[in-house]
């Protein structure tokens, strides 16, 4: 009985230490990101329009899913480059794959339309 709550204990304690893999990959979003709001010039837009391509190709999360605001983000620099419908494309997809930023996106695309 000893042996059997002392095997309990050590295997509660190695799993409990494992690491979780994270729910999404984000890939270098969060310093490509950061360069392009604080460049914001040619360079620093294809890198994170790069970035986002690698994040949407190559989802190594656990979900296996884009994560949340990536296709919106994606979508609405594709917006400020004049490809509209590319861009469009992508807040819908962002709309599909999560429904809770339909709110925005409206808003975004009827800003669009105008």
């Amino acid at each position: 009985m000893k042996k059997l709550a002392f095997i309990s204990i050590i295997i509660f304690f190695i799993t409990s230490c494992t690491t979780q893999k994270p729910l999404y990959s984000w890939s270098k979003y969060e310093t490509t990101s950061y360069n392009f709001l604080k460049n914001s010039n040619e360079k620093s837009t294809q890198e994170l329009i790069e970035t986002y391509q690698s994040i949407i190709e190559k989802q190594k999360g656990t979900r296996k899913v884009v994560p949340p605001g990536i296709y919106a983000d994606y979508g609405f620099i594709l917006l400020q480059a004049n490809k509209t419908d590319e861009g469009k494309a992508l807040l819908l997809k962002e709309v599909q794959l999560y429904p809770e930023s339909k709110i925005f996106i409206d808003r975004i695309l009827k800003m669009i339309e105008k």
